[in-house]
């Protein structure tokens, strides 16, 4: 089955997704059709990470953030373009879109080109990014029309599907999913710091303002550390003393750095489905989540953790674990059957499989109707 995947913000959690859909489906022919953030990522350094039997990569060129009608008429063109060429040389047997922007322009073009198999997950819907009341309106018309043009909408998870069916769209869901980890990885930590530890680019959606307040509570607790894996352009807000920024690391680096935490905080805005935090949870580690989109999905009646709405309640949270250490390899534990029983990458991403499939063979019965 050949299986075209257009996404523009090729980095960051989208890119680990389409990664992972490649890696769960290693006898298929995956074309990627992908924009670049140089700021981010860039493509080069992206596609390294890939596997590169069953892939191949196709350039979009004029895609660009931003919302601009000049350029968003060049980069509709392009892709409508590559679309239909792909279409006549027999390459296209489902279509995936990821992100607002792809699943947008994706939609037209694929109604132009007569491809029917079409399908786009948000994995963070843009109209729960922004808090300007005129702004998210815009946002959310723009999901309804691109909903009117055709495609499925699957979303991440099961909180993220109730936001689009809030706006009167019917979607579905798989929820995201990590590698399980063997139990030699999910090691415990080797000193008495209490470290509490996240991981993703330094920006406005992660909230790097909330994680340095509530770390500034704690600066005066010696045992108790803050860990930022990862970089990007809001690191200077940090100012609290107690928080170490990592850098980019590597995977098995970054997962040393979790294994050897006592608590995995989020300070999101809000979330797909963060593989971040999933790969916390195969790596039996408690979570402390801001209670968004997504966050909401992971966090099972407490055992394994807790959600917050605000700086002070997170704070009494982690009061609460920092007093009662012994209670956070029972939760971890927890972490490791949850990320197991629901979000285990291997089971869940096969469900897309399926989903390509039934799509395509629900076309070929069309077709042999419409001839008969």
């Amino acid at each position: 089955m050949n299986i075209v995947h257009i996404v523009e913000p090729f980095a960051a959690g989208i890119a680990v997704f389409v990664r992972s859909l490649t890696e769960a489906m290693p006898d298929d022919f995956h074309i990627i059709i992908h924009g670049e953030r140089k700021k981010v990522m860039t493509a080069r350094e992206v596609k390294g990470h890939f596997p590169q039997k069953n892939i191949r990569f196709i350039k979009w060129r004029s895609a660009q953030r931003s919302i601009d009608p000049v350029k968003d008429m060049f980069a509709f063109t392009e892709l409508y373009t590559l679309l239909r060429r792909l279409k006549k040389k027999g390459l296209v047997d489902a279509v995936h879109l990821h992100s607002s922007k792809s699943g947008l322009l994706g939609r037209v073009a694929c109604r132009l080109a007569g491809i029917g198999n079409v399908f786009y997950t948000p994995n963070g819907a843009s109209f729960l990014s922004v808090d300007n009341k005129m702004l998210r309106f815009f946002y959310k018309q723009i999901e309804k029309i691109g909903n009117r043009l055709g495609g499925k909408v699957i979303c991440c998870s099961e909180s993220e599907l109730s936001e689009y069916r809030k706006l009167g769209i019917d979607a579905a869901y798989i929820n995201n999913g990590v590698l399980l980890m063997q139990k030699e990885v999910a090691k415990q930590k080797q000193d008495s710091i209490f470290r509490i530890v996240t991981s993703g680019r330094i920006e406005i959606q992660k909230q790097p303002v909330l994680f340095n307040a509530i770390a500034e509570y704690f600066e005066g607790m010696r045992d108790i550390e803050f860990v930022w894996i990862g970089d990007g352009p809001d690191k200077n807000v940090f100012t609290a003393g107690n928080i170490t920024v990592t850098g980019w690391l590597n995977t098995g680096s970054v997962q040393q750095h979790i294994a050897g935490a006592d608590l995995y905080l989020s300070t999101s805005k809000y979330e797909g489905l963060s593989f971040a935090v999933l790969e916390a949870l195969a790596l039996q580690k408690p979570v402390l989540l801001s209670n968004c989109t997504g966050n909401s999905d992971i966090v099972k009646k407490g055992i394994n953790g807790g959600l917050f709405n605000n700086k002070e309640e997170a704070i009494i949270k982690i009061l609460q674990y920092y007093n009662n250490q012994e209670m956070l390899p029972v939760m971890g534990a927890y972490s490791g059957e949850i990320c197991q029983a629901e979000f285990d990458m291997n089971q869940n991403f096969k469900n897309y499989r399926d989903m390509y499939a039934g799509s395509v063979m629900a076309t070929i019965q069309n077709k042999k109707w419409v001839v008969n």
